[in-house]
């Protein structure tokens, strides 16, 4: 039977001089900093809020970020193998990075953030949500161009045959999949805050966005080949079950941000 597909064949290296290489991922990862620092510069500048605190929360962010989805993916995904081998935990270049882990290591680096800065842990939820969404869709390109986390086998007219992989049947690019649902979802949330100027009732943007990315994943990975062998034989594969907790937060998020908007508007 005749496919038509879309042979990819992307070399994840941009260049290399001798034992140093850029590659796309680490391009696309680090530009979600930037772009993320950018955006959160115009929110902080809207807000009179110096660029010294921002500089502390990047670092906070960048901290948070890259050991959550370090542990992350050691610990829900191989940890058998990590336990046995705890040097590897800290070899990062090897490859290993999981989403899930990087939400708790960013709610963790801004709880102790705001403790330290005393600033409303919601109200800065509210806007890391933003610039996280726009952080998804780089690092799921990412991904697209090491070739990795794809989906299973298709016979739809864009599915990608991921030669470097050595791979002859058409996938589902689930990556694009997920990219593009995480941009939608930082442009939903970039307009809705700039539309209130900020004012929006706290803990709204984080709660939909919650409900939203990992409605997306959770329905994503239904089309994704399991990452790890024990995967096989659970109905629900790992993904789909972090992501769960983080749908049922954002549901109970948004219930009360609209209750206390509602009150808000009786007592007017």
């Amino acid at each position: 039977m005749h496919f038509d597909i879309i042979p990819w064949h992307v070399n994840p290296e941009i260049f290399r001089i001798g034992s140093f290489a850029v590659r796309w991922y680490g391009l696309l990862f680090a530009s979600a900093f930037l772009f993320g620092y950018i955006i959160m510069r115009k929110m902080f500048q809207n807000e009179k809020i110096s660029d010294e605190v921002l500089d502390r929360l990047t670092i906070f962010m960048a901290i948070g970020t890259i050991l959550g989805a370090r542990l992350g993916h050691c610990f829900f995904y191989e940890p058998g193998y990590y336990l046995s081998h705890p040097a590897e935990i800290l070899a990062i270049w090897h490859g290993g990075l999981a989403s899930h882990g990087a939400a708790i290591g960013i709610l963790t680096a801004i709880w102790l953030f705001v403790r330290k800065e005393k600033k409303d842990f919601a109200w800065m939820m509210d806007r890391i949500a933003i610039v996280v969404a726009l952080s998804g869709f780089l690092i799921r390109m990412g991904n697209l161009m090491n070739s990795e986390i794809y989906g299973i086998e298709t016979t739809v007219p864009w599915g990608f045959v991921f030669l470097r992989n050595h791979e002859v049947a058409p996938k589902h690019p689930t990556q694009i999949y997920e990219a593009l649902a995480y941009l939608a979802i930082f442009i939903l949330l970039y307009r809705m805050y700039w539309s209130k100027k900020g004012e929006h009732f706290q803990g709204s943007l984080i709660s939909i966005f919650c409900i939203l990315v990992f409605t997306a994943r959770f329905f994503i990975e239904f089309l994704k080949e399991d990452q790890v062998a024990f995967e096989a034989s659970m109905k629900l594969n790992m993904g789909q079950l972090l992501s769960i907790p983080f749908i049922i937060a954002g549901a109970v998020g948004l219930y009360y941000s609209l209750k206390i908007k509602k009150k808000a508007i009786i007592k007017r």
